[in-house]
């Protein structure tokens, strides 16, 4: 039931196209959950959720952050990686998730952080290989995905580090760390 309700809100809450890559993430993230095990409706509610927030306009996403008990370190980062930790905030509270492991996989989704579980690892790879997605590398990304999830998300961190240096962006904390555990493995 809970599916079902939240595939209507991500239809009714983001546009066409960012509702496609929300199912696209979904149907990716089971996929690589039946590979390693993971609990698959778990692993899709996170999925159907883990972009919730992401039509907000960027008043709606600093109002809820400052609202609530979100990192307020997210307001001195670009608001592009906003709509994360507000989409646990909205996934709690209008969706009455409670379970922390599919919490955190929303919040965590955009920057990683040290210390994830296979849940949110799975949510985080599934967003950047998912079908729609077309840039140099990602079918090294979705090969290295079905045969190790921590060489896949050493590789997509190391990615996504790369493409925001590349970019001279900044670069939130959690992704530094996430980074540094995944390389000292």
């Amino acid at each position: 039931m809970l599916i079902e309700e939240l595939k209507r809100e991500v239809e009714k809450r983001l546009p066409s196209k960012r509702a496609a890559h929300v199912f696209r993430v979904a149907e990716t993230a089971i996929a690589l959950a039946r590979i390693y095990s993971l609990d698959i409706e778990k692993v899709e509610i996170a999925a159907l959720c883990h972009d919730i927030a992401k039509a907000m306009d960027r008043d709606q996403l600093r109002s809820i952050i400052e609202d609530n008990d979100v990192d307020q370190r997210y307001l001195s980062f670009p608001h592009e990686l906003w709509h994360a930790p507000v989409g646990a905030v909205i996934a709690e509270r209008d969706f009455g998730i409670t379970d922390e492991d599919v919490l955190h996989a929303i919040r965590y989704h955009t920057t990683g952080r040290k210390g994830m579980s296979d849940l949110e690892k799975v949510i985080y790879i599934a967003d950047l290989i998912e079908p729609g997605r077309d840039f140099a590398g990602v079918e090294d990304l979705r090969i290295i995905a079905q045969v190790c999830l921590d060489d896949a998300m050493k590789a997509s961190i190391s990615h996504t580090l790369q493409y925001l240096i590349g970019q001279q962006a900044m670069v939130f904390p959690d992704s530094v760390e996430c980074y540094n555990e995944h390389v000292e493995r």
